[in-house]
């Protein structure tokens, strides 16, 4: 087996489902790090993410695409394609990102919907990202980023607070989670990437909850402070305690925020029918 061919044995990185997203994308942006403005030279790879639009037989029939490469009986759904370079080195799915490495994630507009609904944090991001770093974008994505306010709502602190939550008991090594960056325990004593994770996620969530939009890059003075820890410079104590203030915050957003209790799902319905049947009836985005 080649290196490339050890990519194809993650369920969403099929070449159909890759020929799909690629033909259908409405939205391709950067994020990440790079986008935060928390990357540190040379140790950070490129995230990608985007929303495509999906043939009819997809959404109103039974079409599926391969699920497993070599267990050709395996078929599923599409929601979305998934590539990350790290694959296609020798070990396959078991690399870890790094350095130079690009990821990618294209989600089906209609399962991007129903977690960008929920307030989810990751997904919200091609909303809010720069103009610069759109990779490619058509009139239906350019719409979306033009009515954010349509999809925030309080939902999201509980998103928020649950990311959060989860990046800190990895950077703790708290029982049940799981860090993969043992070196930097070692070094600083907790997962100083994690922890700048959780406390990213608190910033953006209270301006979120306050505002319905996330400042890309992140503003000043957070923004230095976040890349200190990034780098070991803070000790536990005091990430631990600014982690407790944007959790306190959080809370109190999730019932004071200024946000709609929920979504425009009425407009969000229309977009989306009004998506697909232009893309049905022409076969371009």
């Amino acid at each position: 087996m080649t290196a490339a061919e050890h990519a194809q044995f993650h369920p969403h990185s099929s070449d159909v489902a890759r020929d799909l997203a690629r033909r259908g994308t409405i939205l391709l942006v950067q994020v990440g790090s790079g986008v935060h403005g928390t990357a540190i030279d040379g140790q950070d790879d490129r995230d990608e993410m985007g929303l495509c639009l999906e043939p009819r037989e997809f959404v109103t029939g039974v079409a599926t695409v391969p699920g497993r490469a070599g267990d050709e009986p395996s078929r599923i759904p599409f929601e979305q394609y998934e590539y990350h370079s790290a694959w296609e080195r020798m070990g396959g799915l078991a690399n870890r990102s790094g350095a130079g490495d690009l990821d990618v994630i294209i989600y089906s507009a209609r399962k991007w919907v129903r977690l960008a609904v929920q307030g989810n944090a990751t997904v919200l991001l091609p909303l809010f990202v720069p103009e610069h770093e759109v990779v490619a974008i058509a009139d239906a994505g350019r719409e979306l980023r033009e009515n954010t306010r349509r999809i925030a709502s309080r939902r999201a602190a509980d998103r928020f607070l649950g990311y959060m939550s989860g990046q800190r008991r990895a950077m703790t090594g708290d029982s049940g989670a799981h860090t993969n960056r043992p070196e930097l325990v070692a070094e600083f004593g907790y997962d100083c990437k994690f922890a700048m994770h959780a406390l990213r996620l608190g910033v953006q969530g209270v301006e979120y909850l306050t505002t319905g939009r996330i400042t890309l890059p992140i503003p000043e003075p957070e923004l230095t402070a976040l890349r200190e820890v990034r780098r070991g410079e803070w000790d536990l104590a005091r990430v631990l305690a600014w982690s407790d203030d944007l959790e306190q915050q959080l809370v109190g957003l999730r019932e004071k925020s200024p946000l709609p209790a929920d979504p425009d799902v009425e407009w969000i319905n229309d977009w989306l029918h009004r998506s697909y049947l232009a893309y049905w009836k022409t076969g371009c985005v």
